[in-house]
């Protein structure tokens, strides 16, 4: 009866007692979520696009930060310096099609899947040598970022947000935005659609799979570029940071592995879901849970659910 009451009844008497501090923890939760969700948008834009699953997503936003600071470093203001990393995910973009994607054209998935892994440790070597292995500090003040805090009055307490916290979820949710009508209304993102339906198709009626595929991958750097400076200004930018794209694949188990606001949606689920139970059943299971609730979800939805919240279904005909 202790441990039921444990379980169910105390955590909620604990919210309920102190509404501030659960706001505090639900928006910490958002914030985690909604980048959580810009890195499983790089994600979803290429599989969108090729049918690719992009395994190197999370080394390509510690690229292109490290690209920034990098440049920044050499003694280019810090919007000059912006303005060139966004140059090199551009040429990372065309690289990559020519070099990767334009000698595999119809291998099967694997073959792609295996082509994006050895991009992965070619992109971790490359950056270690050009950029070394330390980690280094964003440039947030040469970017307009800030890092004050600010405090509400809610229900008698200060509800504490950090500036750069809301910056990127307002970040966050303008690029998603223009990213869902750029796809929806725009003649490039009906293209991106045909080739993502069918690349034959696309190619009898005149599409260029080159040059969507440059397009696409450079959106996914520009994603994984804005996901890079949010995440490294609130820690610091380093190649752990490779690890958070970890949690993309949970995300993308839950809101579909095609869907724009799947992404968005299945963010928000992990990130609030993972900080409200470390802070509220943690202590019962001792401590851990952000490390592995995410899975344990996703596995649930494998199980129940494969394609997601916002996937289509795969229906198969024998």
């Amino acid at each position: 009866m202790d441990l039921l009451a444990s379980l169910f009844v105390d955590p909620f008497v604990r919210m309920a007692t102190n509404p501030t501090f659960l706001t505090q923890v639900i928006w910490e939760g958002f914030v985690s979520g909604i980048l959580y969700a810009l890195v499983a948008l790089g994600f979803v834009l290429i599989y969108k696009a090729s049918g690719v699953f992009n395994f190197a997503q999370g080394i390509m936003m510690v690229f292109a930060a490290l690209a920034l600071v990098g440049l920044a470093e050499m003694g280019m203001p810090a919007w000059v310096a912006l303005a060139a990393a966004v140059g090199v995910m551009f040429l990372l973009a065309v690289g990559i099609e020519r070099l990767v994607l334009r000698p595999l054209v119809n291998q099967p998935d694997i073959i792609l899947l295996m082509a994006t892994i050895g991009l992965t440790r070619f992109l971790v070597g490359l950056g270690e040598m050009v950029f070394g292995g330390e980690p280094k500090v964003m440039i947030t003040e040469g970017l307009g970022i800030p890092t004050g805090v600010l405090r509400l009055p809610l229900f008698g307490k200060n509800l504490i947000l950090k500036e750069i916290d809301v910056t990127a979820a307002v970040v966050a949710v303008v690029m998603v935005s223009f990213l869902a009508i750029f796809f929806a209304r725009t003649k490039i993102g009906r293209a991106l659609r045909a080739v993502a339906d069918d690349h034959q198709a696309a190619l009898s009626v005149g599409i260029s799979l080159e040059r969507i595929w440059v397009i696409v991958w450079f959106a996914a750097g520009i994603v994984a570029l804005v996901t890079g400076i949010m995440w490294g200004a609130r820690s610091q930018v380093s190649f752990d940071l490779e690890v958070i794209a970890l949690k993309a694949l949970p995300v993308l188990i839950l809101g579909g592995f095609t869907s724009v606001p799947g992404a968005i949606v299945g963010g928000l689920i992990i990130g609030i879901g993972e900080k409200l139970g470390e802070i509220y059943w943690g202590r019962l299971v001792g401590g851990g849970i952000e490390s592995w609730l995410a899975y344990l979800i996703a596995l649930a939805f494998l199980l129940y659910r494969p394609q997601g919240l916002f996937g289509e279904k795969i229906i198969e005909r024998v």
